[in-house]
C-alpha cells in the first residue's frame, strides 16, 4: 500500500507564508505526476498545481506569483511554498499522486488526508 502524508498547515495572517510538505511511503517504483488540491469553504475541491516528475509545473492562475512548487523524487516528496497568503487561500490542502508500485503494475492514484490552512485577515 502507499500512503501520502501532508504536513505544514496552520494558521497565519494575511500576507504571511506557509510551507506544506507531502511525503509518499510504501512500496513505490515510480511516481509520475504529483498534485496539490485544495478545498475552500463552500467550494468544490480545486486543482492548485501539477508537478511532473521532471519538475515542470502547471499552476492555477489564482496562485501564480505567490506559490512555488518543488519535488524531491529521491524522497518521494513534494513541497508547496505559499507566500503572500490571502484569506481566500483558506482551506484544506490535499496531496495527490500517480504511483506505480512495481515496474509492471498499472499506475494508481492516491490521496493524502489533507492539512488545514487558515489565513486570517
Amino acid at each position: 500500500q502507499v500512503e501520502l502524508v501532508e504536513s505544514g498547515g496552520g494558521m497565519v495572517q494575511a500576507g504571511g507564508s506557509l510551507r506544506l510538505s507531502c511525503a509518499a511511503s510504501g512500496t513505490i517504483f515510480d511516481i509520475v505526476d504529483m498534485r496539490w488540491y485544495r478545498q475552500t469553504p463552500g467550494n468544490q475541491r480545486e486543482l492548485v498545481a501539477v508537478i511532473r516528475s521532471d519538475g515542470t509545473t502547471t499552476a492555477a492562475d489564482s496562485v501564480k506569483g505567490r506559490f512555488t512548487f518543488s519535488r524531491d523524487n529521491a524522497k518521494h516528496a513534494m513541497f508547496l511554498q505559499m507566500n503572500s497568503l490571502k484569506p481566500e487561500d483558506t482551506g484544506v490542502y490535499y496531496c495527490n499522486a500517480d504511483v506505480q508500485r512495481e515496474w509492471n503494475w498499472a499506475i494508481e492514484q492516491y490521496w493524502g488526508q489533507g492539512t488545514q490552512v487558515t489565513v486570517s485577515s
